[in-house]
């Protein structure tokens, strides 16, 4: 840790300026007090407290190392006090040679240093103490701003662990359905199953060429959903409809890549699945209150509103990404109709 008076200004100013108005007292006390002639009062003043400065300044480079957490108490009560003993024999002593030099009437000094001698050295002890209370502060905010830094760096290391696993959970499970669907097209339509093979490899081209751990615009990530929406058209053609009503105020929004997802997933293996007729997923996007309000509608069988609790580890998945992304700030929200499912997320509206 810096000196944490030399690195600042203003407290090194605020150091000095304490100093010269302790100076300035002392020489009023010393020259009404004890009827020393003024310019003695003055050196004697200003030449001790400066010298006390210098020597308070100069204490906090032990001070560091003899206050550190690990060290025993008894110790440092020691080191301190030796320390404390040290710097106040040098303030007497240094003050008296160097004042002795500059004053006339240096038998007069030496009877007057002798006479309050007992009172100074006690008033050095109390300052002395004082500069070890405003330092242990300073150390004890800096050791405080380091741990909370520390926290912060720890938990942003668990949260990117956490995404990371969260997001290995639903690439695989997308895998695993395109490669389901693309199986059963090669033996009834070998056309839409190289097409659906096309599509699948653009996707995932787009999906692995930004890093899991970095944010992505929402632009990027309803170009990535129309991807996947694309190849279940392939799938499921005209039973599958798409609809957007986006606001473009949004699209810069920051969020979790992959976020939504699994969202669409559910929607298509619990709407389109499920339903014999056409199934519609009605995407809408607002912007309000600096809130981001994505909603996903699509229509179900009545019937299959029953079937809906295989989406779970998706919502939760979800969910738990939004938490360790924007915190409270961010919730998720599921609507069941009578004949549509709902899913709105909020999250705050942030750009880079």
């Amino acid at each position: 840790m810096k000196h944490p008076l030399l690195e600042n200004r203003t407290r090194f100013f605020v150091w000095w300026l304490a100093w010269l108005i302790l100076a300035a007292g002392q020489s009023l006390v010393i020259h009404f007090g004890y009827g020393i002639p003024a310019d003695t009062a003055f050196a004697d003043g200003v030449i001790s407290m400066i010298f006390f400065g210098i020597l308070g300044l100069a204490v906090w480079f032990p001070l560091r190392f003899l206050l550190k957490e690990d060290n025993q108490v008894y110790t440092t009560i020691v080191n301190v006090l030796l320390t404390g003993s040290l710097t106040i024999l040098a303030w007497l002593f240094g003050s008296k040679i160097i004042v002795r030099m500059l004053v006339a009437e240096k038998v007069d000094y030496d009877i007057f240093w002798h006479s309050v001698l007992i009172f100074r050295a006690t008033a050095g002890v109390l300052v002395f103490f004082v500069m070890i209370l405003v330092y242990y502060l300073f150390l004890s905010s800096s050791r405080l701003a380091e741990k909370v830094a520390r926290q912060a760096q720890l938990e942003a290391q668990v949260r990117e662990g956490e995404l990371k696993m969260l997001r290995s959970q639903i690439n695989p499970h997308f895998l695993f359905n395109s490669l389901n669907s693309i199986s059963s097209l090669t033996v009834t339509d070998p056309l839409k199953a190289r097409d659906m093979i096309v599509k699948l490899s653009e996707f995932m081209r787009y999906s692995l060429s930004s890093r899991s751990e970095q944010p992505v615009t929402l632009g990027n990530e309803m170009e990535s959903l129309r991807l996947y929406l694309q190849i279940e058209k392939v799938r499921f053609g005209e039973r599958l409809r798409i609809e957007e009503d986006i606001n473009p105020e949004c699209l810069p929004a920051l969020m979790p890549g992959m976020l939504l997802q699994p969202l669409y997933e559910n929607a298509v293996k619990h709407g389109v699945y499920e339903s014999t007729g056409e199934v519609i997923i009605r995407t809408t996007i607002r912007k309000q209150n600096e809130m981001v309000i994505i909603t996903i509608l699509n229509n179900v069988d009545t019937d299959s509103v029953v079937t809906r609790k295989g989406a779970g580890i998706g919502l939760k998945n979800v969910s738990s990404r939004l938490e360790l992304f924007f915190g409270d700030k961010a919730d998720l929200t599921v609507n069941h109709g009578d004949d549509s499912f709902t899913v709105i997320v909020r999250f705050p509206f942030r750009k880079s």
